[in-house]
C-alpha cells in the first residue's frame, strides 16, 4: 500500500520551500474537484427514471448486506450568501418544508421499494441548502422516515451542515439527540467586512460558542468552512482568520477558493468585481494559509482539506485508506451513495444519477409515481480503469502500476502513453515522482493534486470546450 507523503513537520517544510509563488501561479486555472469520475458535467438526460431503476433493482443482487451512503438535500434558506453556488431557495416562509418532507418521504418510499427494507446504512449526510431550516419537529420526521427503511450501522457516521445562525447550543443537543454525531459549520471568514460584502454576519464569539457547545455534547467530529478569494479580503485580514481557526480547533477544515462565477450563479451579480482579491492576494491567502494551518498543529488531507492528526481522517490518510465521494475525503469504504432530494447525486455500481434541479420537475416527478432523476451516466470500460486511477492519486498519493494492471487487465505504459508524457512538466514542476513501475505524488503535489489528477481525465482532454470549474488555486 502506497502512503501520501507526511503532512507533519516535514509537510511543513516542504510547503515553505516547494509552495512558492510562482508554482502557484502556475496551476492557478479551473480544474475539476474529481469527487467522482467521470465528473458530473458529463452526465446526460438519455440516462433518467428508467436507468436509476433498473440500477437500483441490480443492487440488492449485487451485495445485499454491503453498508450504503446516503445523501438528503435540504434546498432551503432564509437568507442569500451573495458567493454561493449550491442549489438553493431563498425563503423566510418555513411552511414549505412540509411540502418538501412529503416529497421525500413519496421518494424513500419508491426507493426502498426496489432496494428493500431494511439495508444497512454506515453513513448519512444532510446538505443543503440549510438543512437546518428544518425545525426541530422536522428534523425528527425526517430522521425517523429513514430510520424506517434502512438499519444504521452502530459505527454509522450521521453528519449535516449547519448554518451557525440558525442554530443555538439548545438546537444542537436536539441533532444530537436524533443521532447526529458529526457537525460542519459553513464560516467562510470571520472579519466583519467581508461578511458584510458576502451578507453572511455571525461574530467569531458565536460560533465560538457553538462549537464549545458541540463539544460538550460529544459529537465526534466537528468541520468549520472557510472560503478565501471573497469581496474586501486581503491577505492581512484571511491570516487573521486563520489564527482565530486555530482557537477553534474544529477537528476538521475544508479551505476553499472562491469561484467567481456571476454569469451561471446569480446572486455573485451583488458582488462588486473590484472589491474581489486580486490574483497575486489570492495566491498569497492561499500559501499563507497552509503555512499557518500547519503550524498551528493541522494535517493536510488533500486538496483543500485540514485535520488535526488524531481525527480519523487524518489516520486514514496517514495508512493510506482515504476515500472520496461526493462530500469530499471519507474515511468510509467506497460504497454506493443513495441519494435523495432536489438536485441531489447519488452512485450506484457503474451509474450515476442526478435529481431534478427545480422543486416543481423533483415534485412532479413524485406524483406519478416515478423517480425523479433529470441525467446521469453509466460508465464504461474505460471509465473505471480511469476512476481507479484518479482515486488512487487523490486518496492513496500514489499509483501502483502492477495494481492497476492485475485489476483491468491493461499495461500502463501502453494504455496511458500520452498520459505519462503529459506528467513530465509536473514532474519537473516537483508535483510527481515518475519511477519505473510507479507514480508518486510529492508533498507539493499533494497541495495541487486536481492538476496531477486531471492528467488521466479522458474526457476533459477531449473537451472542445472547457467545462467551468471552479479554480485549482
Amino acid at each position: 500500500m502506497s502512503c501520501p507523503p507526511s503532512s507533519t513537520a516535514q509537510g511543513l517544510q516542504d510547503a515553505r520551500t516547494l509552495l512558492t509563488e510562482e508554482l502557484l501561479r502556475g496551476f492557478d486555472k479551473p480544474g475539476p474537484r474529481y469527487t467522482s469520475y467521470p465528473t458530473a458535467d458529463r452526465f446526460h438526460g438519455q440516462f433518467g427514471p428508467a436507468q436509476a431503476t433498473q440500477a437500483l433493482t441490480a443492487l440488492p443482487a449485487a451485495g445485499a448486506n454491503a453498508p450504503l451512503s446516503l445523501y438528503v438535500h435540504i434546498p432551503f434558506c432564509e437568507s442569500i450568501c451573495y458567493y454561493c453556488a449550491c442549489n438553493k431557495i431563498i425563503t423566510r416562509h418555513h411552511e414549505r418544508a412540509a411540502e418538501y418532507l412529503d416529497a421525500l418521504e413519496a421518494e424513500l418510499a419508491l426507493v426502498s421499494s426496489l432496494l428493500g427494507t431494511g439495508r444497512p446504512v454506515s453513513q448519512l449526510h444532510f446538505g443543503g441548502g440549510s438543512p437546518t431550516f428544518l425545525s426541530d419537529a422536522e428534523l425528527e420526521r425526517l430522521m425517523s422516515a429513514l430510520a424506517a427503511r434502512f438499519q444504521f450501522t452502530a459505527d454509522s457516521e450521521i453528519s449535516i451542515e449547519v448554518d451557525p445562525r440558525t442554530v443555538s447550543t439548545a438546537r444542537l443537543a436536539h441533532l444530537r439527540g436524533l443521532g447526529f454525531n458529526r457537525l460542519s459549520f459553513g464560516v467562510q471568514d470571520f472579519d466583519p467586512d467581508v461578511q458584510q460584502a458576502v451578507h453572511r454576519v455571525q461574530s467569531f464569539d458565536a460560533v465560538r460558542e457553538l462549537m464549545d457547545g458541540a463539544r460538550a455534547l460529544g459529537f465526534a467530529s466537528i468541520n468549520a468552512d472557510f472560503i478565501y478569494g471573497l469581496p474586501k479580503q486581503t491577505p492581512q485580514s484571511f491570516a487573521r482568520t486563520v489564527q482565530q481557526i486555530g482557537e477553534l480547533r474544529p477537528h476538521r477544515i475544508a479551505l476553499y477558493a472562491y469561484a467567481h462565477l456571476p454569469e451561471r450563479f446569480k446572486p455573485q451579480r451583488r458582488i462588486h468585481e473590484q472589491d474581489l482579491p486580486s490574483p497575486s492576494q489570492r495566491i498569497t491567502m492561499l500559501g499563507d494559509a497552509i503555512h499557518g494551518l500547519l503550524a498551528q498543529g493541522f494535517e493536510h488531507i488533500g486538496m483543500d482539506h485540514f485535520a488535526l492528526p488524531a481525527d480519523p481522517l487524518a489516520v486514514a490518510r496517514r495508512q493510506g485508506s482515504l476515500h472520496r465521494n461526493f462530500q469530499g475525503y471519507s474515511t468510509q469504504p467506497d460504497c454506493d451513495l443513495v441519494a435523495l432530494g432536489v438536485s441531489a447525486i447519488g452512485r450506484i455500481g457503474g451509474t450515476y444519477y442526478q435529481n431534478a434541479k427545480t422543486l416543481p420537475t423533483y415534485y412532479e416527478s413524485l406524483q406519478r409515481q416515478e423517480l425523479p432523476v433529470e441525467r446521469g451516466y453509466e460508465l464504461d470500460a474505460d471509465d473505471r480503469l480511469r476512476r481507479d486511477v484518479i482515486m488512487a492519486l487523490m486518496c492513496r498519493g500514489g499509483l501502483d502500476f502492477d495494481a492497476v494492471e492485475q485489476q483491468h487487465g491493461i499495461r500502463v505504459e501502453d494504455y496511458f502513453q500520452r498520459e505519462l508524457q503529459a506528467l513530465l512538466p509536473l514532474a519537473q514542476s516537483g508535483l510527481v515522482t515518475l519511477q519505473a513501475r510507479r507514480i508518486g505524488v510529492t508533498a507539493a503535489g499533494w497541495f495541487l493534486i486536481r492538476a496531477v489528477a486531471s492528467v488521466f481525465d479522458r474526457h476533459l482532454q477531449a473537451a472542445t470546450s472547457r467545462p467551468r470549474f471552479s479554480r485549482m488555486v
